[in-house]
């Protein structure tokens, strides 16, 4: 269990240096497809913050993907050598997925979207926007995640259950 919990937070830091990366290197719109409608039409296309920002913030990108990622590959191995059954696998991947949209709900979007200065230190202009009235804006996207996440689970176990 230890292991898994320890899976999910190096997810968790994958998904947060992806948001910063984006939102602070690489300032592209396309960073900001999930966030409420009113900051997409709000925030304006602004030059690279020092040189060579948008290169350093695409290789963090990538870096925020093998963060992801490698928990998934280091949990099967782990769990093969474990001898896990599907229920075992289907568990700790299922803990390390719902963990990550409990921080993606607790943290960015109730923390660092309601209730701190993070998206206005980068984008002035959505000061005025952002704050407690737009927590729950994407509840729908949210349990459609929730529900992928259980099928992935399920996939991943079944993936790893070959492999035992």
């Amino acid at each position: 269990m230890l292991i898994t919990i320890i899976l999910a937070v190096i997810m968790m830091a994958g998904l947060f240096l992806l948001l910063w990366s984006g939102i602070a290197l690489i300032q592209d719109k396309r960073y900001f497809t999930s966030a409420p409608k009113e900051i997409q039409d709000a925030v304006q296309p602004r030059p690279e913050r020092f040189p060579h920002a948008h290169a350093l913030g695409f290789f963090l990108v990538g870096c925020a993907f093998v963060l992801m990622i490698a928990p998934i590959v280091v949990g099967c191995i782990e769990g093969v050598a474990s001898g896990y059954d599907f229920w075992q696998f289907f568990i700790r991947f299922l803990i390390m997925l719902i963990g990550l949209k409990i921080y993606d709900i607790l943290f960015f979007d109730m923390f660092l979207l309601c209730h701190s200065g993070f998206f206005p230190h980068y984008y002035p202009e959505v000061g005025d926007i952002v704050g407690p009235n737009l927590f729950g804006y994407n509840w729908k996207t949210h349990l459609l995640h929730i529900i992928v996440f259980i099928a992935l689970s399920a996939g991943l176990a079944l993936l790893c259950g070959l492999f035992v």
